[in-house]
This record gives structure tokens, sequence and C-alpha cells, in this order.
């Protein structure tokens, strides 16, 4: 034991290649697998993007050669294309309302669920359900409900309530496309909600019940400041995805009637697709994404004054 104890160390210059030696190994090692995601990244996120920033400066029409054409596209989409402001006004009012009820019930929704005492996973389980469903699919079943002379119409006739067909009314279109984003939708956040609630500790609540705080108190006060951070990342997720809302419009109204349900997702697909305006759905898509950074900007900057992080 004695002689191997007085055997010399490895020189410190050795030790430090050896080491320099395995880490650039490692650094291969890593880069190899993760080679297949980068060129995956690069090639449908990274690529597109940038061919999109690029094809807003043309007048790309699907078929042809691609020609520069500068910021017409942007002047045009302000100043000379009387459908834009309407379509951005039906765009923002879809998510106003969607956003505003979505976070309103499913919170009602958590906190009912997280009051009983039994059946909380089936429940859950139960208002998950159609988020694993293709929003294609749900569209097209709620509009066999909302046809004229469909299911909506024999229901409302059978509590002698007359009113036009959801989808052919120009006052009613836009809400029977919240209400199918909503059933589609707000198992999401009811779920996120209920989990945050459910991690509340106990012995805050059981503290405030002590010194008398009823149930609005200990929801008000304690709970619901509490899971803001989760409420908040909820509400940014959900404006952004309203923002997009494409699928509902696409199958069940067409952007109608008359131009009542047209939303910027629908009019860059209508633009590029059908009129085959690749440019200019670029530059509507990037007219759209600035639009998302500026809503989840204020959000982030709205954060401050109402969410509160438990250090």
């Amino acid at each position: 034991m004695a002689a191997i104890d007085n055997l010399p160390a490895a020189p410190v210059a050795a030790r430090k290649r050896w080491g320099n030696r395995l880490d650039r190994l490692e650094a291969r090692t890593a880069f190899f697998f993760l080679l297949p995601g980068l060129i995956g990244m690069i090639l449908f996120l990274v690529v597109p993007i940038v061919a999109s920033v690029v094809l807003s400066f043309t007048n790309w029409k699907l078929l042809g050669q691609p020609q520069f054409v500068g910021i017409s596209n942007y002047v045009r989409l302000f100043t000379a294309d009387p459908q834009f402001w309407p379509v951005l006004r039906n765009t923002l009012f879809f998510t106003a309302e969607y956003l505003v009820l979505n976070i309103v019930i499913s919170l009602g929704l958590a906190v009912w669920i997280s009051s009983l005492k039994y059946g909380q996973k089936w429940f859950r389980v139960i208002f998950f359900l159609p988020t694993f469903t293709p929003g294609i699919a749900v569209a097209i079943v709620w509009m066999l409900i909302f046809a004229p002379n469909g299911f909506f119409d024999f229901v409302m006739g059978s509590l002698s309530i007359h009113m036009p067909s959801m989808l052919t009314d120009q006052k009613l279109a836009m809400q029977a496309v919240v209400i199918v984003s909503l059933w589609a939708g707000v198992g999401y956040n009811t779920v996120l909600f209920n989990a945050a609630l459910d991690m509340v500790p106990k012995n805050y609540l059981e503290a405030a019940r002590i010194d008398g705080a009823n149930a609005w108190d200990r929801f008000w006060k304690i709970r619901l400041p509490l899971i803001s951070p989760t409420l908040f990342f909820g509400t940014v997720m959900t404006a952004i995805t309203s923002l997009q809302v494409f699928d509902q419009i696409y199958v069940m109204t067409r952007g109608g009637p008359g131009n009542a349900t047209a939303t910027l997702g629908y009019t860059i697909y209508q633009r590029g697709f059908q009129n085959f305006q690749m440019g200019y759905a670029s530059t509507i898509a990037w007219v759209m994404f600035a639009l998302i950074m500026a809503l989840t900007a204020m959000q982030f900057w709205l954060q401050r004054k109402w969410v509160h992080y438990d250090n």
C-alpha cells in the first residue's frame, strides 16, 4: 500500500489534454445525435420562415418566377384592400370573446372539479377528451348540428324559441364558431388550472379558514394569486391559438355569410391557395405574426401587475 501511495501523480498537463479530448468526443457524439433534429428544424422551420419573408416582397402567383415588388404588398394591404380591416376586426373580436370565455369557463370548471371528493380524475378525462379530437372532425359534426333544420333548430323549435340559422345569419355565425372552439379547447385549460389548484398548499387554506375567511375570500385572495403563473401561461397560449383560428371557419362557414367570419388565418389560405397570390398571402401572414408578437408582449408587460410568483 505504501508503494502504491508513493506512485507519482499524472502530470497536470496530461490530465488536461485527456479531459479536453474527452470533452471533444462527447461534443461530437452529442452533435451526431442532435443532427437529425437540427436538419429537420432547418428544413421545415428556418427555411420556410426565411422564404415567407422573401415572398412577402414579391408578387409570386404560385406558378412561374416571383417578381420583386418591394413594400407594395404591405402598402396595398393597409391602404387599398377593402377586406383587410373587416377581417382584422373579425379576428380581434373572435380572439377577445373566445379568450375571455375560455379562461372563465375553464377556471370555473377547474374550481368545481377540485371541490369534488370523488370522481375528479373522471371529470378531468371527460373535459379533456375533446382536445384529442381533430379540429376538422369537430367542425364537421358541429356544422351538421347547426345546419338549417338540423339538431340545433330542432331543439330551439321544441323550446318554442324561434331564431335564424346560426351558420347563415351574419350576426350569429361567429358565435357558432366561438361555441365550437370552446367545446374543443376549454378542456386543456381546465386540466391545467385544476392541476395548479391542487398544488396550492393546504395549510394556507386551513389558516385562512381558521381566521374566518369564507370560500370566496379563500379563492380570490389565496388560490387565485398562487395559480396566477399558470393562469398567465394559459392566457398567453390561448390568445396565440385563437388569433390563428382556421379549421372551424374553413369547414363551417368558409368566411361567410358574406365576410362575417373571415379571419386572418382563413384569408391567408384564401389568397394563397385559392387566388394564387402567394406573395400577398405571405404579407398577411407576417402581419398576423406581428399582431401575435404585439399581443404576447403586452401580456408579458401586464403580467407584472397581476402575476405573483411564490418564492
